[in-house]
């Protein structure tokens, strides 16, 4: 078997070499988690769970840190640390990376194997929760505490339902039945319900389990195809229930050596088409015992005494077996290796007590007979209405050398004995196995029942007031105990000394009572007896034995406790009624009861002996009576091992006469079945006791009930007197009352004839307010209006002034023009003169170049003349000067005619400036201005006719037009005059609009 320490690795592989699992164990690893601190010490496994593979699966230990192990791929790896100890698991989720743990802290979480990252958080338990089940779909969850059951979407991990309980019912186990849609919920009272996982529908319920086979329901389990339901409790019975058809077909009894099932778990065959027929059966033994539910064969185990198994989960194809074992390590089995010699018949240790039959309507039963540990095969039966029985017997053909030393589970009490004195004490981890060995308890679960059934023992009812115990748990099954004592025997009833007695084995075995009151039992028949002979004073018979044999070996001891008054009462009774749990501590009490059980019940009353031998220094150095009482109910410093060594050396030296084994019995266990009957005390007494409390019990309930009665009497009458009192002074206040509200009324009338007072002058002051205030508004608003055509003037004012100061603009901005223009009319006329003066010298030119021609043409003819004429000069002079007068007279026609044409030119052109001027005085405007601009650019421009041609006696004959220079001074002194007196009648008219507001105000 290889083994695989954890240590601190976060991953790792699982095993180191291929993994060879033997037919005897079929163990493939052994995981152990070791911390490798300055202190090491073992992490334990806590939970483990498959995923839908089964060749994965997850496992959490207490200090919260989750492995993945991958069976196919032999690794592991380190998941999560949630730094608290998980309570459940579940891994076979929709999405195959993310698994579901449950808490200390009751909450449930959901993490991703892949990420290692926390994907939802889910709250709403207030207790552990111990079981997680997921649907089929993987898309439901349904989480289970001790008072409720949850069901969650895991898509939106939202709770969906919530099943509410009694708190006096509780939950065993709420889980989905496989491949199916159906949720199967058990409770604590043994009651089963279906249900539809969509509606929550209540499908059916299982009746009652027959009362001969009544067993309460702790661990379930159920076939794949959902079929059949497998329970169990604290008995060796196995309850198969048929689902389909509601009703139980089958009870099967495991062997005598089971006697509580912890776990039940269906192994799946990938051949049965889910109708599993081998179910793994944990018992308390920690052996995990594989039967076939059909044939009642025990196939194979797994675990042993000195290995248990504390759970186990199988794998969905069947393949491996995950177990956690009670030292908090992990094994792995392999189902292949462990069903290798399954044809091998074993030996028939299963039997079956019930077969009921599965349809109650059908015509037959069926009967299995077995003989000689072979299983036949069933035959039909005629009909019968009995429920058949089917056995399986073991035969037991050994034969015992010492049946004496030989005890239960194939221990032996001489071998233990010397185990025993070699090493001192039992192992501690089979300790409480040995001493119910050596005990040979029966676990009469039946009888113990009925015993705790009977309730809680009056004589017990207030024992938290006598013994105030912290642990709310340890007092109530210490009540119990002594109740069920009680209930055994009546003088446990009025024992004082038996909580005591008892409470040290109660500490001890709190978790198993049944194992509690069985020691307790034994140890008061075997190395209690003679206890109650003298009752109810202390066993004076047994304190007379220890005393004889403290006298034998310790006279010197003796005579001081004489000598002091020091009676058995006080140094061997407080010793003997707390069995030595106030002396010892719980490891000395342990190992001295490993010697005490392992001898003769005089071994007791010699330990006794023993230890006051081994304290006899401080014993004898004490003088006071209270310093012995003190000194039996306290611990003291001395070796528990020198003690039991004294005991023995006292059992072997002791004469015969004086040794306690010869006055008393040999052990004799309890009987099975039935608990003995306990009678070993003076009846008389206890009757007598019991009647006497009876009688004053009843006395005093008749005196209570007189009390009561006179109470209740004597309450009735001071509740009728109280009631007169009170009525009176109901009916004084009453009056009072009244009076006081008259004297409330009249004083409100006053008030209200007051307030009308007020109330009128009020409303004659608020009258004259709002006269003065309707006067304060019409002047307000007189105000208001003339503020308004204040304002308004004012606008216009600041309109006429805006606007005579944009026409004052405008006319400056004309005047500008003006000037503008008549440096343009300047320069044009320069420009005119300019082209008149070269007009006038080409026509001078002209005109000098026609005279020279005309002077030469007249000289050729005065030439051609005077030659012709040669004779008549005086006839042609005058001829000559006549046309030197014609001329004159035609130059002079000419200049008139071009000197009339300029001025009607300039004439013209004033007149369009001045009737452009006027026009833009009365109606001034940019775009009349540009335009105007434009006009006068337009008409100030002359004709471009430059010639006129006059004639008056010739046609023909052209006389230029600009001759002479045009007179511009005397035009521009009329223009400018009347542009000022313009100027003069606009402002004029700007100092009437000005005087227009005052006017219109006064």
């Amino acid at each position: 078997m290889q083994t695989t320490d954890l240590g601190n690795k976060e991953s790792g592989k699982i095993w180191h070499r291929k993994p060879s699992p033997a037919t005897r164990d079929g163990i493939l690893v052994n995981i152990i988690h070791n911390t490798s601190e300055y202190h090491p010490k073992v992490l334990r496994f806590l939970n483990v769970a498959f995923d839908g593979s089964g060749d994965s699966f997850i496992t959490g230990d207490h200090q919260g840190n989750i492995y993945v192990f991958d069976l196919n791929g032999n690794r592991f790896n380190l998941v999560q640390r949630t730094a608290q100890a998980c309570t459940a698991l579940a891994f076979n989720l929709r999405r195959k990376s993310e698994f579901l743990v449950a808490l200390a802290d009751y909450s449930i979480k959901c993490f991703d194997t892949v990420t290692k990252e926390l994907v939802s958080w889910m709250r709403g338990h207030e207790s552990s929760v111990f079981s997680i089940s997921v649907h089929a779909s993987g898309r439901y969850a349904i989480t289970t505490s001790s008072d409720t059951a949850q069901l969650w979407d895991l898509d939106t991990f939202q709770r969906k339902r919530k099943l509410n309980i009694r708190q006096s019912v509780g939950i065993q186990k709420v889980f989905f039945l496989p491949l199916s849609n159906t949720i199967l919920s058990c409770f604590k009272d043994n009651s089963i319900f279906a249900w539809e996982c969509d509606t929550l529908f209540c499908k059916y319920q299982l009746p009652a389990p027959p009362e001969s086979s009544s067993i309460l329901y702790k661990v379930f389990a159920v076939t794949r195809d959902g079929r059949i339901l497998a329970a169990g409790g604290k008995s060796n019975h196995l309850h198969l229930w048929c689902l389909e058809a509601t009703q139980l077909f089958r009870i099967i009894q495991m062997p005598t050596k089971v006697r509580a099932i912890r776990h039940l778990e269906f192994l799946p065959d990938s051949f049965d088409a889910g109708s599993n027929q081998v179910l793994g059966v944990l018992s308390q033994d920690g052996i995990m015992r594989f039967v076939n539910i059909q044939t009642c064969k025990l196939l194979f185990e797994i675990g042993s005494l000195d290995d248990g198994i504390s759970s186990s989960v199988i794998s969905p194809h069947g393949r491996y077996i995950a177990s956690i074992m009670e030292n908090g390590s992990l094994n792995i089995y392999s189902v292949q290796a462990l069903t290798q010699e399954i044809n091998k018949p074993p030996p028939p240790l299963v039997k079956v007590i019930e077969d009921l039959p599965k349809n109650k309507l059908s015509s037959g039963d069926l009967k299995m007979k077995v003989t000689s540990g072979r299983v036949q095969r069933p035959t039909l039966k005629p009909r019968e209405s009995k429920i058949q029985t089917r056995i399986l017997k073991q035969d037991l053909t050994s034969n015992f050398e010492n049946k004496e030393n030989e005890l239960s589970y194939g221990l032996n009490k001489k071998r233990l004995q010397i185990l025993l004195k070699g090493y001192g004490e039992y192992p501690t981890k089979y300790r409480m196995f040995i001493w119910r060995s050596l005990l040979q308890l029966p676990e009469n679960h039946t009888a113990f029942s009925s015993l705790l059934d009977k309730g809680t023992h009056v004589a017990f009812l207030n024992l938290q007031k006598k013994y105030p115990i912290k642990s709310r748990k340890l007092l109530r099954v210490l009540q119990r105990t002594l109740s069920a004592l009680a209930h055994w025997s009546a003088i446990f009833s009025d024992t004082p000394y038996l909580p005591l007695l008892a409470f040290p084995f109660v500490k001890l075995f709190q978790n198993n009572q049944l194992i509690c009151f069985e020691v307790i039992a034994t140890l008061i028949i075997n190395w209690c007896q003679h206890w109650f002979e003298y009752f109810p004073n202390p066993p004076i018979n047994i304190l007379s034995m220890i005393e004889n044999v403290l006298a034998f070996h310790d006279k010197e001891l003796l005579q001081h406790f004489i000598s002091h008054d020091v009676t058995s009462q006080l140094y061997a009774w407080p010793l003997l009624e707390t069995v030595f749990s106030e002396v010892l501590t719980r490891e000395e009490w342990l190992k001295l009861f490993d010697n005490v059980f392992s001898n003769h019940p005089s071994f007791l009353l010699m330990t006794v002996v023993a230890y006051n031998r081994c304290c006899r220094a401080p014993l004898l150095n004490c003088n006071l009576k209270d310093d012995f009482e003190y000194f039996f109910h306290h611990r003291n410093n001395l070796d528990i091992n020198v003690v039991i060594r004294e005991v023995y050396h006292l059992m072997e030296t002791t004469p015969s006469n004086i040794h306690p084994d010869s006055m008393l019995d040999v052990f004799t266990a309890l009987t099975k079945g039935q608990y003995p009957v306990f009678n070993q005390y003076p009846t008389f007494i206890v009757d007598y006791q019991t009647q006497e409390r009876e009688r004053i019990r009843n006395d005093e309930l008749d005196y209570l009930r007189e009390r009561q009665t006179v109470e209740d009497m004597q309450a009735e009458v001071d509740q009728q007197r109280v009631e007169d009192e009170a009525w009176y002074e109901k009916q004084e206040l009453l009056r009072k009352a009244e009076e006081t509200r008259r004297q409330i009324l009249l004083q409100e009338e006053e008030k209200m004839m007051q307030q009308r007072q007020k109330l009128a002058a009020a409303k004659r002051e608020l009258k004259i307010k709002e006269m003065h205030l309707q006067d304060a508004a019409r002047r307000r608003l007189l105000q208001l209006q003339q503020d308004q055509r204040e304002m308004e003037l004012r606008r216009l004012d600041d309109e006429i002034e805006r606007k005579v100061q944009m026409r004052d603009q405008e006319i400056a901005s004309t005047a500008k023009d003006l000037e503008m223009r008549q440096l343009e009319l300047e320069s044009q006329r320069r420009l005119y003169e300019k082209n008149l003066t070269r007009s006038q010298e080409a026509v001078a030119k002209e005109i000098r170049e026609e005279a020279d021609a005309y002077r030469r043409k007249v000289h050729l003819e005065e030439d051609l003349f005077h030659r012709l004429i040669d004779t008549d000069q005086t006839q042609s002079q005058k001829a000559q000067q006549w046309k030197e007068a014609e001329e004159k007279e035609f130059h002079l026609r000419s200049e008139k005619k071009a000197s009339a044409l300029s001025d009607a030119s300039r004439r013209w052109f004033l007149k369009q400036q001045i009737g452009a001027a006027l026009a833009h005085a009365e109606n001034p405007s940019p775009k009349e201005v540009s335009g105007w601009r434009n006009e006068q650019g337009d008409l100030g421009r002359l004709p471009r006719t430059s010639q006129l041609h006059v004639s008056e006696t010739d046609s023909s004959a052209e006389i230029p037009l600009n001759r002479k220079a045009v007179e511009w001074d005397s035009t521009e002194q009329n223009l400018m005059k009347k542009v000022r007196n313009l100027r003069q009648r606009l402002a004029a008219q700007a100092r009437s609009r000005r005087q227009a507001p005052r006017l219109l105000a006064t």
